[in-house]
């Protein structure tokens, strides 16, 4: 089945919005829709060309928020991790890593249903294990900014801050991991890049969008569509993975 660019276009605006509202969800929304069309590795560049530039869009319309103290804690390991993961992604199965995805996805939304009784402590070693496990995960399933999100959680941001920052983290991470898909060989078609042509202005709107409703809409809302949507296309890949 072609991907049709008029519903990545649509895609996108709504990925944008969401993942900048929540902090998170630009990559885990598009990603499990865009698998089931194109390879893996096309999905990861092309998310994650959308996603550099939804961090550009977060640190513009929220850059009074910016923590630096805990981007340098959270991004030195994160982009190590993530050449690590990008790595790994042209050394695996699609077949096996759709599973993964699937599995991983799937266990998110469980976490996300008992976080409320789950305590992660402020500490160095908390945002250094974070910015590990969030560069891994950004590199090989393109799907790491709800991992980042919950580490940062921990540490009680006020929202512009909490959104900025993660922001911040989440532009260095993408730049090790798309340095590392190019590094390996992968590649868009002039489809896909026409693609890009359009959705890169389109994750701006969704951003403006977001920004202007940021303060309007409680953040569990979000979360509780984004919990459904994850665990129907979780259980999608890891009962019907991709095939290779």
């Amino acid at each position: 089945m072609a991907l049709d660019i008029t519903l990545v276009a649509l895609l996108t605006v709504f990925a944008s919005g969401v993942g900048t509202l929540t902090g998170f969800g630009t990559s885990t929304i598009m990603v499990p829709v865009m698998v089931a069309f194109i390879p893996l590795s096309e999905t990861l560049l092309f998310v994650g060309i959308i996603h550099w530039f939804g961090n550009i869009w977060k640190l513009t319309l929220f850059r009074r928020g910016i923590h630096r103290e805990l981007i340098l804690k959270f991004g030195i390991p994160g982009v190590a991790m993530t050449v690590v993961g990008g790595l790994l992604v042209f050394q695996t199965s699609e077949t096996t890593l759709s599973r993964v995805l699937g599995g991983a996805l799937v266990g998110y939304v469980a976490f996300m249903l008992a976080k409320g009784r789950l305590q992660v402590p402020q500490t160095t070693g908390t945002a250094v294990a974070g910015g590990a496990l969030y560069g891994f995960s950004a590199g090989i399933f393109g799907i790491g900014g709800a991992v980042r999100g919950a580490f940062l959680a921990a540490f009680d941001l006020p929202k512009a801050v909490y959104i900025a920052t993660g922001g911040a983290i989440g532009l260095a991470i993408d730049s090790g991991r798309l340095a590392t898909y190019w590094w390996e060989g992968a590649t868009l078609d002039s489809r896909l890049l026409l693609g890009l042509a359009v959705c890169i202005p389109l994750s701006f709107v969704g951003a403006k969008i977001a920004e202007r409703i940021v303060d309007r809409i409680p953040q569990e809302r979000f979360q509780v569509v984004v919990a459904a949507f994850l665990a129907v296309m979780g259980a999608r890949l890891l009962f019907f993975p991709v095939a290779t």
